[in-house]
């Protein structure tokens, strides 16, 4: 007596996840910081408590104090520090990442005296920036700038060294020099990451910018913000917060902008993986 097990394929069903548009994105990217403002708006209005003032009048306070009273002598030099830091750390980490990323002797040389001053907290670091190089500005651009080149470093050494064999056989069959090959091979392919390092490197050194104002120093507006608590104008101290949320999140949407540009090369391409 025999027996016939018959098989049975069952038909692959594919789940489609609905995609939002991108002007739904923009709407909602919009909508939620107008939503929270409107919340906070509700929620303070009849506040008395000093440490949480109404947002009307913060706003008001914000405006007083930040679009004309210290604009030139708070916010310019702030960002001037930050931009000035940030350009430094950009230069150094990527000319760093590319050359770590090329020669493994380098890496391997550097790779452990980068882990150990990235594991320190920068913060840490500008109590010693201060006795070296004193209260000035020159304090905080060090300090910006030791923050955010690390991220920049590791991002672009992690983009060189995850290049595809056909590219590094094209800079070898034309003979390309150290430098062409980092300017027209590496850099390119390697864009992605380096972008990815910048972002989190201009995170870190929005935040060392601010801390490195609360040390000794009476200019900038982490320095305004922290006198502000520490004689009780917490309205004031509400809207330096504000402030800094404020510029923080236009910071990051400019360079998400010019990420964008940058990279649509990079941005199309993952558009045409998608639709297959």
């Amino acid at each position: 007596m025999t027996s016939t097990t018959r098989l049975y394929s069952i038909p692959k069903t594919t789940v489609s996840v609905p995609r939002l548009s991108r002007r739904t994105l923009i709407a909602i990217e919009i909508l939620a910081p107008i939503l929270l403002l409107a919340a906070w708006w509700v929620f303070s209005a009849n506040s008395t408590n000093v440490f949480f003032p109404p947002l009307a009048r913060i706003l008001e306070r914000f405006r007083e104090l930040w679009l004309f009273d210290r604009f030139m002598s708070d916010i310019v030099p702030s960002l001037a520090n930050l931009a000035l830091g940030f350009v430094i750390a950009a230069v150094a980490g990527l000319v760093l990442g590319m050359l770590m990323g090329m020669f493994r002797r380098l890496r391997s040389t550097l790779s452990p005296i980068m882990d150990f001053f990235r594991s320190i907290p920068t913060v840490a670091l500008v109590p010693i920036f201060v006795s070296l190089f004193g209260f000035g500005n020159e304090t905080r651009v060090v300090s910006i700038a030791v923050s955010a080149v690390f991220p920049v470093a590791i991002a672009t050494m992690d983009g060189v060294r995850g290049l595809d064999q056909v590219r590094r056989d094209v800079a070898t069959v034309f003979k390309l020099s150290t430098f062409e090959r980092m300017l027209r091979i590496n850099l390119p392919a390697a864009g992605p990451m380096i972008f990815s390092g910048l972002q989190v490197g201009l995170m870190y050194a929005f935040i060392v910018m601010i801390a490195s104002e609360m040390l000794g120093i009476s200019v900038g507006i982490g320095a305004i913000t922290l006198e502000s608590q520490q004689t009780f104008r917490m309205t004031d101290m509400w809207a330096g917060i504000l402030l800094l949320g404020v510029i923080g999140y236009l910071i990051n949407l400019l360079f998400l902008l010019v990420r964008r540009r940058a990279l649509r090369w990079y941005f199309a391409s993952q558009r045409v993986a998608r639709s297959r």
